[in-house]
């Protein structure tokens, strides 16, 4: 399988749950030399991991990235997990911050899901999932450019999935309507909150990324017969 965006956090933790079910898991990321731990660890553990840098918006270095997973083994998953979260006034979005944005998290995913689908078509067989954010759904204040990228992908992949879903390509999209438990997160709460909110998270307000692959294996073990195009998760503490 491969993962395009393999972060700290839900990258890293589907890349180590897959691993753990027995899969070889190809990694690619901005500054791969930040996936050495990951995927010492994983191999450290029994399983079997690779990866490198990746600038997904390079359709030739992806192309070449998922021919490297093939060439490993049949490429059975491909997960798109670039995040581009950013949050800006409307005023305050240049052009260049709405145009890489956009190149980041829809225009990358487009070409992710394309050469993936190049791959599996032959054979009739694979999945291809994006990870989504409920941005994807409805936008927010100061985030036009994020929320204009994941509305994309998010069409991007309901016609990937008309289209493949005859050939027995299960294409998916997930929304992940929550924070994450991430660094990142955890100081937007304290910038924008106060100095003591994150003491005073409700139980599960934020998401385990562990959470988040769990709800991936279990998206890729579904059975022909009742596929899944899009899956909201959610812990049962958020607001919705």
């Amino acid at each position: 399988m491969a993962i395009v965006g393999a972060g700290d956090y839900i990258g890293a933790e589907i890349a180590k749950k897959f691993a753990s079910e027995g899969f070889h898991v190809h990694l690619g990321r901005r500054g791969g030399d930040k996936l050495q731990p990951l995927i010492d660890e994983i191999n450290a553990a029994g399983g079997s991991a690779s990866g490198r840098s990746l600038d997904a918006r390079e359709p030739e270095d992806v192309t070449a990235f998922l021919a490297e997973a093939e060439a490993r083994a049949p490429l059975e998953l491909a997960i798109f997990n670039v995040g581009a979260n950013v949050h800006f006034p409307i005023l305050e979005t240049t052009d260049r911050v709405f145009q890489k944005v956009w190149q980041m998290a829809c225009f990358a995913g487009f070409v992710t899901g394309r050469e993936a689908a190049r791959i599996m078509l032959p054979r009739k067989r694979g999945k291809i999932f994006f990870t989504g954010a409920t941005a994807g759904l409805r936008g927010g204040a100061g985030y036009a450019a994020f929320a204009s990228a994941k509305f994309g992908i998010r069409a991007v992949a309901q016609s990937m999935a008309r289209e493949l879903w005859p050939s027995n390509i299960h294409v998916a999209h997930l929304i992940i309507d929550a924070g994450v438990d991430t660094k990142w997160v955890r100081q937007i709460i304290e910038q924008r909150q106060r100095s003591d909110a994150l003491g005073n998270l409700k139980p599960d307000e934020l998401m385990p990324p562990s959470a988040v692959a769990e709800a991936y294996w279990a998206l890729f073990q579904q059975s022909p017969a009742a596929w899944t195009f899009e899956q909201e998760i959610r812990p049962y503490g958020e607001t919705w």
